[in-house]
């Protein structure tokens, strides 16, 4: 029996973590997350600028401020950022 399967995760609490991750957030991330989405949502021209603000912002809270954990950044940047999570809304 490996590891994996001893430790199944409950997609019903991957989901309300993932959704805890993206709200509660420091007011300029919050914002910077909020601008992105809303970019995404309308095909903005400044998509580059609003993603360099995000990147910008979740080092900032997890790195210099101590807001939010490597976790939750890792999270943020591999959802928004790298696609992980294809810019879902």
């Amino acid at each position: 029996m490996q590891v994996e399967d001893a430790v199944q995760r409950n997609p019903a609490e991957e989901e309300l973590r993932g959704k805890s991750y993206e709200h509660g957030l420091p007011e300029y991330l919050q914002q910077d997350l909020d601008a992105f989405k809303e970019g995404l949502k309308n095909g903005s021209s400044l998509m580059d600028c609003l993603w360099g603000e995000l990147y910008g912002s979740i080092n900032v809270a997890e790195i210099n401020d101590g807001i939010i954990t490597p976790e939750h950044a890792d999270y943020l940047r591999q959802k928004f950022l790298w696609g992980g999570g294809k810019n879902s809304l």
